[in-house]
Order: C-alpha cells, then sequence, then structure tokens
C-alpha cells in the first residue's frame, strides 16, 4: 500500500474564545441578503440613500484638494494614529458649532479628538480597552444591535436598562446599580452605552433632563473607579422636526466622564468611513495604543477629503439636502404604516424625530424573529425584509422579546417603502390568520 493510499484526518481547526463569543454577530448576514436579492424589498438594511450621496460635493472637494500639491501629497501619505492635527482641528471646529458655542468654550482641545474609521471602530476599541470577560456594560433595551455583538465578542455582561419614548430609564438605572452594588460586583461595571439622538433601533432620543441625570449617576457611582458613559451620536445631525438636543458630553463639566463618539458615515458618506471621538484624557493613549496594533491610523486621504469639504462649505447644504430627502421618507414609511397596519389588532410604531428608523410592535403571539413563522413568511414569499426586534436587546436570548421590527427608511424611495409596508403587512396578517 502506497503512502498516497493512507487516509488522514484532517487537523482539528481550533480558534480562540473570542471568535466564539462573536459569532452571534448578523449584521453581515442582513447586509449580504440586501445585496444578492434585489426583488426583496428592504427594510432591515441601515444603508444611506443612493440619490443623496455626494457626488458634486466630492468631486469639488478633491479638485481643491488636488489644486494643493502640498496639501495632496500630505492627504496621499500615512497619516497618524489620531489623525492630523490640521483636520482634528477642523473637526473640533464642526463640533463646536454643532454644539452651538465658541470653540474656546467647550473644554477640550484637537488633542483630545481621535479620528477613527466611522464611529463603529471607536465603539469596537472602547469596548477592547474596558472590558475584561466578565465585565458589565449598561445599555438600554432595545440598543444598537452591531454593538450587542461587539460586546458578546469581549466576552462582558450585558446588562439592560427598560426604555420609554424619553429613553433609558434614569431611575431604573439607578435601581440596577444599587442591585450590583448589593452583589459585591459594582467594580465589575465599566460602561454606560447610550444612543441618544433618534436611536437606532427605536428612533427616540434621551430627554435633556435625563441627558443631566446619567452624567450625574455616573459620577455618583464612580466609587472605586470611573464608570464611563459611551455616548453613540451616530444619528445627532439626521434631525427632521423636533428640538436641537445638547450632547450627554456637554453635560460632563470636567469632561472626565463621557466618550463622544460621532460620524460622517450617516450624513456625508459612508463609503469615506470617516468618525471622530472626543476622549476623556486618560482614555486617550490606551485608544491609541490599541488603534496602533490595528491600522496605526485611518484612511488620512479620506479625513483630508472630509475636512475639504467643511472648510470650503460644502457639507452643511449637502447635510440639509439629506435630511430633506430622509425627511420625506420618514413621513412614506409612518403614511404605510397607517395604510397598511392600522387595522391590524395590537400594532403600534413610533414616529422618530430623525435618524433611520421607525420601531414597530406586534402582539406578543407574532414572534418576529429569524426562528419564527413572520420571517421565514417575509422574506421567502412576500419578498420584503426588516430586522428581528429580539436582536437588540441583551441578556438571554429566551428572556428577549420576540415582538418588535426595527424598519428601516433609507434605502427604498418613497413609493417603494409603501410597498414593502404592504407586503409586510401582509405576511403579519397571513401568519397571524387575519
Amino acid at each position: 500500500m502506497s503512502t498516497a493510499d493512507v487516509s488522514t484526518p484532517s487537523p482539528i481547526l481550533r480558534f480562540s474564545t473570542r471568535r466564539d463569543w462573536a459569532a452571534r454577530q448578523v449584521i453581515g448576514y442582513l447586509m449580504q441578503q440586501a445585496v444578492e436579492n434585489p426583488r426583496c424589498l428592504s427594510l432591515a438594511a441601515g444603508l444611506v440613500d443612493e440619490a443623496s450621496l455626494p457626488i458634486d460635493e466630492t468631486r469639488e472637494a478633491v479638485a481643491r484638494l488636488f489644486a494643493d500639491p502640498q496639501k495632496s501629497r500630505t492627504a496621499l501619505q500615512y497619516g497618524t494614529t489620531p489623525g492630523a492635527e490640521a483636520v482634528r482641528k477642523v473637526f473640533l471646529r464642526h463640533l463646536a458649532r454643532l454644539e452651538d458655542r465658541p470653540l474656546e468654550s467647550l473644554g477640550v482641545s484637537a488633542d483630545r479628538m481621535v479620528l477613527t474609521t466611522g464611529s463603529q471602530q471607536l465603539l469596537s476599541i472602547v469596548g477592547e480597552v474596558l472590558l475584561d470577560p466578565g465585565d458589565i456594560c449598561i445599555v438600554g433595551g432595545p440598543t444598537y444591535f452591531v454593538f450587542l455583538g461587539t460586546l458578546h465578542g469581549l466576552g462582558a455582561e450585558i446588562v439592560t436598562i427598560p426604555t420609554d419614548e424619553h429613553g433609558m430609564r434614569m431611575d431604573l438605572l439607578e435601581e440596577e446599580l444599587a442591585r450590583i452594588d448589593d452583589e459585591g460586583r459594582l467594580d465589575r461595571v465599566k460602561l454606560i452605552y447610550l444612543v441618544d439622538y433618534y436611536a437606532n433601533p427605536s428612533g427616540t432620543s434621551l430627554s435633556t433632563e435625563r441627558r443631566r441625570e446619567v452624567v450625574a449617576i455616573a459620577r455618583r457611582w464612580s466609587r472605586a473607579h470611573r464608570i464611563f458613559i459611551l455616548e453613540d451620536a451616530a444619528y445627532r445631525e439626521l434631525r427632521y422636526d423636533g428640538p436641537a438636543l445638547p450632547s450627554v458630553w456637554s453635560f460632563d463639566d470636567a469632561k472626565d466622564t463621557v466618550i463622544l463618539a460621532q460620524t460622517f458615515s450617516k450624513s456625508f458618506s459612508p463609503g469615506l468611513r470617516t468618525g471622530f471621538g472626543v476622549l476623556p484624557e486618560p482614555l486617550l493613549k490606551p485608544v491609541c495604543d490599541r488603534k496602533s496594533n490595528e491600522d496605526f491610523g485611518s484612511s488620512n486621504f479620506n479625513q483630508n477629503l472630509i475636512a475639504t469639504v467643511i472648510d470650503a462649505g460644502l457639507y452643511a447644504p449637502h447635510v440639509e439636502q439629506v435630511c430633506d430627502a430622509y425627511r420625506n421618507k420618514r413621513d412614506a414609511m409612518v403614511a404605510a404604516a397607517e395604510r397598511h397596519f392600522a387595522d391590524i389588532p395590537g400594532a403600534s410604531w413610533i414616529t422618530p424625530q430623525g435618524g433611520l428608523y421607525v420601531w414597530m410592535t406586534l402582539p406578543d403571539s407574532i414572534d418576529t424573529s429569524f426562528e419564527g413563522p413572520l420571517f421565514a413568511r417575509a422574506t421567502r414569499i412576500d419578498e420584503v425584509m426588516y430586522v428581528p426586534g429580539d436582536l437588540c436587546f441583551g441578556g438571554d436570548p429566551g428572556d428577549r422579546p420576540r415582538n418588535h421590527m426595527r424598519l428601516s427608511f433609507g434605502v427604498l424611495a418613497p413609493e417603494k417603502i409603501d410597498e414593502g409596508m404592504r407586503r409586510l403587512a401582509n405576511a403579519v396578517r397571513t401568519v397571524s390568520g387575519g
């Protein structure tokens, strides 16, 4: 018998524990379905409206940037881990305008800013530098399911605080911190995570009073160590009506508690994948050290390009156009909900004042999860897709509510939104026997 005839078993693949923890992530599946099934109308993907992408503004900014040989060479060269100082100064002036405050009164310099590949990179790195396996991150219920996947990948314990129309319940946050303290585990609480503007997925915003209160709570319970607040303000600039809310970061007078994360992906272009964070001083080196291991600097060209867009006065008019487009699409989805779901007993939804999402609740008897009959019926027969709401809650999967849906109006045109909502309502009626 030759050596070639001997059957050799394949070696066993051995992955890290962190890989197993991260296996629950579903964003890739949802994005793939949106791309590979063009007939399936996606009310799931949080992609932006293609018609609003800034082609002309980007072309002009590139021309302006390349008109200066030195600036263009700098932009095409490697950058630095926190981002070029000149770009950070432009972004800091942009933040001052959002805060409606003079630059000199912000209380921080550009040295406290780190530029990232979208805000998602900052969320991930903050989790990595703060959370060991078994450490606690407090989140709202529901919350951004991609960050929940990040937390699972870190082996963190997720503690969920219920939310209402004004955001996370501060009274319940206090009660939960007291309970954790009574268990002798307050030392494991490292982070409070808030999506405070037109939240993904609920569309609600944290009220001004609760913004002030959460900073006070985090400081009050920071006994043996600092409990940080991670403010995910990704949708801050997508406001269609209602008041302009102050950031949670603005209530942190000492600037030692709140990590502010923002991005230009939603307001300008996701293809440029540029975001920024403003960090408490003790976190700057740990975050930059970890970031250096990943990329030693996000795209220097993209950062310089967006800085040029802002300096050239191209950014603000574009954001206004984007908000006009999304306001119309928001209105189209809410009108379609009234048209197609109003006669379904127990169906309700939240009308957001900004962002990209409508949060819909169905009767408890209708299972909206991946495993439920509604998802199968909607995607395979009615050809419409949504994000199951149970993905947006932390805790044991068996304890999560399974009668919610996150619906996105970001991608489809208004007439397609109406058709998608009609198909989804048909699927709901079919599985409910209505």
